[in-house]
């Protein structure tokens, strides 16, 4: 097996210099919740200097159990929803912004990247997306990517990136 570090490509660290100086010039300072992207947003938003400035973390919570115990996801949200979902997401934005005091504005990303793991209901590629800005109501939507995993983790990183621009511009 080869590993791709694709996080750093090109593309994705475009629109994350553009979310940085974004954050930089609001003051805003961003908390990722992570899933399926294992982490790939908080990295790409951390590849700059200074990104310790606008950054608080990234929680990566791939199992039900840690969206449980880092982030509050109940119980009966992934029973009833399923971890990619929109109650999910929605619960995970909210419990990264509880959990990173300084942060004003969060994402939250669960997906089902591939190849495995699909649905009729949930196929692969269908991400779940969630932006949480404080005092505002938690806002989420889905996207279906094609591709491989790498591929459909890569479209996941840029349209997080993408959401949080957008989020802070409204």
């Amino acid at each position: 097996m080869s590993l791709t570090l694709t996080f750093l490509r090109e593309d994705i660290l475009h629109k994350a210099e553009a979310l940085f100086l974004l954050l930089r010039a609001n003051g805003g300072r961003v908390v990722t919740a992570e899933s399926c992207t294992g982490g790939l947003v908080a990295s790409a938003l951390t590849h700059f200097a200074g990104s310790s400035d606008v950054t608080e973390g990234g929680l990566v919570t791939y199992s039900n159990t840690m969206k449980q115990a880092v982030l509050g996801v109940s119980t009966d949200t992934l029973e009833r929803h399923g971890a990619v979902s929109a109650e999910t997401v929605v619960e995970m934005a909210d419990g990264a912004l509880k959990a990173a005091t300084r942060a004003n504005v969060s994402v939250a990303v669960s997906g089902i990247a591939g190849p495995g793991g699909g649905s009729p209901d949930k196929p692969v590629g269908l991400v779940w997306f969630a932006t949480a800005l404080r005092e505002e109501p938690t806002r989420a939507e889905n996207k279906l990517f094609d591709g491989t995993r790498e591929q459909v983790r890569d479209q996941a990183v840029i349209h997080a990136l993408e959401l949080l621009a957008r989020r802070l511009s409204d």
